[in-house]
């Protein structure tokens, strides 16, 4: 990608070996095409949380057991991006495009027989699919996105595609709590008290909620990937890795700042999908908000919505602040609002949290950005490494899931925190690229 931060005045340059496109229209409509991309796999993603607390009660899961949902989604992240990013370099973007779109329509139809049994193993298995899918669309929209333009905008670019994706995350929960949290669960002690037939019979009408949802995104993907498969995307021959370009750019793992900046995103992205997985569960608390998990989805909506207007915010700011300024700034705001909720009770608690949503809205793109800088033709590969980091969101909310058994949903929080605390390590220093790279 093409972000670097040399000195304070230089916001932008170009990876080695790649120039810059004229800022022209040219690639409008290929980046308005790539954006709906960005919305649906958001619009996806934020779906677990909805399925967190819907299947925590269908199954009698404990928060360890349930955060199972977000370990075998996030772990396909981990497990196919580098395929992913060497499919990049077979076929090139636009058919990893379409065949990431494919493979997340075949996962949301196994929803479907998941539920029909119902099987909570089977749910883990549609998700892993749906993950794969979506692994291949990040390893190839992200760069993409990165390179379709000029450098100088390639961080405030990126943020505005990130700004699409968090409106899908941001409508994801709303339409799912609408349909998928339809009927208020039954506590554990009156699951325990049902007969095996009885529970069976209530598994089966519960679990049939997402079967209906499910069947309607493996529709609309499957149509996307015709779309995107006819659209007019360019090729980016720059920003791919050749044979002969292969030798002369060497590993992508000497990079520091690519190495660095895959940590940040795998504890970015595992404090945002831990807080958001334990929303609906947290704000049930007697303590927090009392709110029913219904209600409760609204309001990690508004979690994801503060992410997507932060973003829009972001794509402005960032053409004229280091990314690596903005970072920070978001990384102690995100910091102080966790500690403030775990900290407080009642509507501080509850609105603190929320918020966190709003700072976490640029990290995501501008980690990124800072990551691939002077990747040139490893660029692809550098996209697969820090998509691989991705697998955060399988390993932080697990984690939490044990400590919030353990010490409290409340407390356990304090492992978010210090998620931000190095983001903001990598901000201010990690994100730099050493001398050997840039030469």
């Amino acid at each position: 990608m093409v972000r670097a931060e040399t000195t304070m005045n230089t916001r932008t340059e170009a990876p080695s070996g790649v120039p810059a496109p004229p800022e022209t229209g040219r690639y409008a409509g290929a980046l308005a095409t790539v954006t709906t991309l960005f919305f649906m796999w958001g619009f996806l993603t934020s779906l677990n949380d909805i399925l967190v607390p819907h299947l925590k009660s269908i199954f009698d899961l404990n928060y360890a057991e349930v955060m199972l949902i977000q370990f075998a989604f996030f772990s396909a992240y981990f497990v196919f991006s580098i395929p992913s990013g060497k499919l990049i370099d077979w076929i090139g973007y636009k058919k990893a495009m379409v065949a990431g779109l494919l493979t997340m329509g075949v996962g949301a139809l196994l929803f479907v027989p998941a539920a029909s049994v119902p099987s909570f193993p089977l749910f883990l298995a549609a998700l892993i699919v749906l993950a794969a899918g979506i692994t291949a669309l990040q390893v190839a929209a992200n760069p993409y996105v990165t390179v379709l333009g000029p450098a100088k905008t390639a961080s405030s670019r990126l943020n505005l595609t990130q700004a699409f994706n968090s409106f899908g995350t941001f409508l994801g929960p709303l339409l799912g709590g609408l349909f998928i949290l339809s009927a208020a669960p039954k506590s554990v002690d009156e699951l325990r008290l049902m007969s095996a037939q009885a529970l069976q019979a209530y598994r089966l009408h519960e679990a049939s909620s997402v079967k209906l949802p499910y069947l309607g995104l493996c529709l609309a993907l499957v149509v996307l990937g015709v779309i995107i498969s006819m659209a007019n995307l360019p090729p980016i021959p720059e920003a791919q890795r050749t044979s002969g370009s292969s030798a002369a750019a060497g590993s992508v793992w000497r990079h520091r700042h690519l190495v660095l900046g895959a940590v940040a995103i795998f504890a970015y992205v595992g404090a945002e999908v831990a807080i958001g997985s334990f929303l609906v569960n947290y704000l049930g608390q007697p303590n927090i908000g009392d709110l029913p998990a219904k209600i409760a989805a609204r309001y990690v909506s508004l979690y994801w919505g503060g992410a997507m207007i932060g973003r829009f915010i972001g794509a402005g700011v960032l053409r004229k602040v280091r990314t690596g300024t903005v970072l920070a700034a978001a990384a102690i705001g995100a910091c102080a609002l966790v500690l403030t909720s775990m900290a407080t009770t009642g509507h501080a608690a509850m609105w603190a949290i929320l918020l966190v949503g709003l700072c976490n809205s640029i990290m995501f793109p501008s980690i990124f950005a800072l990551g691939v800088a002077k990747l040139g033709p490893l660029t692809g590969d550098g996209s697969g490494v820090l998509v691989m980091a991705i697998v955060g969101g399988a390993i932080i909310p697990e984690i939490q899931g044990g400590l919030a058994d353990h010490i409290g949903i409340q407390h356990a929080f304090i492992l978010p925190a210090v998620c931000y605390l190095y983001i903001l390590y990598y901000a201010l220093k990690g994100s730099r690229p050493d001398a050997s790279a840039r030469a």
